[in-house]
């Protein structure tokens, strides 16, 4: 299975240079976070893929205009051809924000996901604007990732873990790919395509 992922920033590949071609073969559409609604929606127009989403901190306009022919995951358990797919969106609390959490706050949605966990007998792809704490995360509060995310990793071992959040443009030398144990972990950043099925994806994405 082929997956888009998008975050943070529009592509102007493709956006503003957009051309249905670039989407053939694409089975997937997730983003990961604090893209304008209407960018998601141009592109659920132009692709069968389904196109899913969690929040990122800077989203609250979704209130008010999500994104139409998407489907938002946040804080459950999406299944698309077997797949299952875990969306847990929001930042680190910093200031007053609806999706904005402390870590204590993201440990609480995690615990009333027991029962989906518990009858899809975990997930395979955990999606999150922020990262994981001290994995490829800032040290400043804004951009710290959230430790209750690697113990979710640790107990159920999803193939991937995709989050946005950490612009790749920062300067920080944030990378696109890392590992933590089995986890292959990408950083969405406006955007990258990778296979599911790959078992070395730091090798083939782009």
């Amino acid at each position: 299975m082929r997956i888009l992922a998008i975050a943070d920033e529009e592509s102007a590949y493709l956006w503003d240079f957009f051309e249905k071609s670039k989407l053939e073969g694409i089975d997937l559409i997730i983003s990961c976070g604090d893209l304008n609604p209407n960018y998601l929606s141009f592109l659920a127009t132009f692709t069968s893929a389904p196109v899913l989403y969690v929040h990122g901190n800077h989203d609250e306009c979704y209130q008010e205009t999500p994104p139409s022919g998407c489907i938002c995951i946040d804080d459950s358990i999406y299944v698309y051809k077997g797949i299952r797919i875990l969306g847990l969106g929001g930042s680190m609390r910093y200031k007053e924000g609806t999706y904005q959490y402390t870590e204590w706050g993201m440990r609480r949605r995690i615990a009333r996901l027991w029962f989906q966990l518990l009858r899809r007998r975990g997930f395979d792809i955990l999606v999150t604007h922020a990262p994981a704490y001290q994995l490829n995360d800032g040290r400043d509060l804004p951009h710290q990732g959230f430790e209750s995310f690697l113990k979710l990793m640790d107990k159920y071992k999803p193939r991937f873990f995709l989050h946005g959040h950490v612009h790749m443009s920062y300067g920080r030398k944030h990378k696109r790919y890392d590992k933590y144990q089995d986890t292959h972990v990408i950083n969405a950043f406006e955007r990258c395509v990778f296979d599911y099925e790959d078992e070395h994806p730091e090798e083939h994405i782009r």
